[in-house]
C-alpha cells in the first residue's frame, strides 16, 4: 500500500480528530504574537546587558541566552507562517514551493532552543555550585571560561544535530507544461536521521537537561528559603554585616540574582515537559506520530509543546524586569521613567 492509500485509510479510523482542529484554532493565532512579543523582548534584553556591561558569568549566560532565543524565534517564524496559511487559508496559491518555508528552516530553529535549552543548564549549573561551594567555584567560573564554555556549548549543539541540518537540500524539477526547471525541497535519509534525532536530541539528552535542572532549581530554592528564614530570625539586628553572615554569604544582590535564575530555570522545565512526553511516548509506541493512528493526538501534543516553547524564548525580560534591579534600572533609565542610579555607574 501506498503513502497515499495509507493516509486515506486512516482517515476514518484516527480519534481526536475533532480535539486536535479546536486546539490548533486556539493555539495557532497566539503563534506570532508571541513571537513579535518574543523578539522585542529579546532585542530589549540583549540592549540592557550590554548597556549593564558584561563583567560576571551570569550576564554573559543570560545575553548568550537572549541571542539565541532570539535565533530561536526568528528561524522558528516562517514555519509558524507556513503553519497559519495552510490552517486558515487551505487555498492559498503557493509560488514556490511551501515546504521552504515549512521544513527548511525547522530544523536549525531546533538547534538553536537547544543551544537555549544548554545555556539555561550551564546557567543553573554555575549558580547552584556558586552558591552551594562558593569558596571553591566563584574563581572557578570567570568571564573568560564562561565564553569559552558558550563557544563548546555552541559546537556540541550543532554536532549533535547535523544528522537532521543534512536532511534538506535544494533541488529542481522541470515542470512538464511549461519545460521550465524550478527548485523545491528535497529530503534524503529523513527515517535513519529523525530517528537518531529522537533517540538522541529528543529523549536521552533532554531528560538529562531536565533532571540537571530540578536538581539545580532544589538547591536554589532551599537556599532561597534558608536565607529568608534566617534573615527573618535577625530582623531584630540592625548590623548590615552581622545579616550577611548569617545568610551564608548572600546578599541582597546575590538573592535577587538567585532568583531570577530560579524562575528562568523553573519557566525552562515547565516548557519542557510537553515535549518530553510526546517525544517519550513516540519513541516507544509507533502508533503515537504522523500519520499514524494517534496522528491527532501526536499533533495536539505537538502544538502544545510548540506554543511552551515559543514562551520559554519569550518570556524572560518579565523575569528580569521583576527580579534584576540591575537590569530594571538600567531599562528605565534607558526609557527615560529613571535617574541613572549610582548602583550602576
Amino acid at each position: 500500500m501506498d503513502t497515499f492509500n495509507l493516509t486515506l485509510s486512516y482517515q476514518f479510523t484516527m480519534p481526536y480528530k475533532r480535539e486536535c482542529t479546536i486546539i490548533r484554532t486556539i493555539l495557532s493565532p497566539l503563534w506570532p504574537v508571541i513571537l513579535l512579543f518574543g523578539l522585542i523582548g529579546n532585542l530589549t534584553n540583549i540592549v540592557v546587558f550590554l548597556k549593564c556591561g558584561i563583567k560576571d558569568n551570569v550576564t554573559t549566560l543570560l545575553l548568550s541566552l537572549s541571542v539565541s532565543d532570539m535565533m530561536y524565534l526568528v528561524l522558528s517564524a516562517p514555519t509558524v507562517s507556513k503553519s497559519i496559511i495552510v490552517d486558515f487559508a487551505p487555498n492559498f496559491q503557493w509560488s514556490f514551493d511551501p515546504e521552504f518555508l515549512g521544513a527548511l528552516f525547522y530544523w536549525p530553529a531546533a538547534t538553536a532552543y537547544d543551544f537555549s535549552s544548554y545555556l539555561s543548564v550551564a546557567l543553573g549549573v554555575t549558580r547552584c555550585a556558586c552558591v552551594a561551594m562558593p569558596l571553591q567555584f566563584k574563581s572557578i567560573f570567570t568571564k573568560t571560561r564562561t565564553i569559552k564554555l558558550i563557544v563548546a556549548l555552541f559546537v556540541l549543539t550543532l554536532a549533535l544535530r547535523a544528522p537532521v541540518l543534512s536532511i534538506h537540500r535544494v533541488a529542481w524539477k522541470i515542470d512538464l507544461q511549461t519545460n521550465l526547471s524550478y527548485p523545491y525541497l528535497a529530503a534524503y535519509n529523513v527515517k535513519q536521521m529523525v530517528r537518531i534525532n529522537d533517540v538522541l536530541n529528543r529523549n536521552s539528552l533532554p531528560w538529562i537537561n531536565f533532571i540537571i535542572m530540578i536538581t539545580c532549581v532544589g538547591v536554589l530554592s532551599f537556599k532561597l528559603s534558608q536565607a529568608s528564614r534566617v534573615r527573618k530570625s535577625y530582623t531584630s539586628k540592625s548590623s548590615t554585616q552581622s545579616e550577611k553572615s548569617k545568610n551564608q554569604g548572600l546578599s541582597p544582590k546575590d538573592l535577587h540574582v538567585i532568583q531570577s535564575v530560579v524562575l528562568v530555570c523553573a519557566i525552562f522545565l515547565v516548557s519542557q515537559l510537553p515535549f518530553l512526553a510526546y517525544s517519550t511516548v513516540r519513541l516507544i509506541n509507533p502508533e503515537f506520530d504522523r500519520w499514524a493512528r494517534l496522528h491527532y493526538l501526536f499533533t495536539i501534543w505537538s502544538l502544545i509543546s510548540h506554543t511552551c516553547a515559543h514562551l520559554n524564548a519569550s518570556v524572560n525580560i518579565l523575569v528580569y524586569y521583576n527580579f534584576n534591579r540591575k537590569y530594571k534600572s538600567v531599562l528605565l533609565y534607558m526609557l527615560n521613567l529613571k535617574s541613572f542610579e549610582t548602583e550602576y555607574k
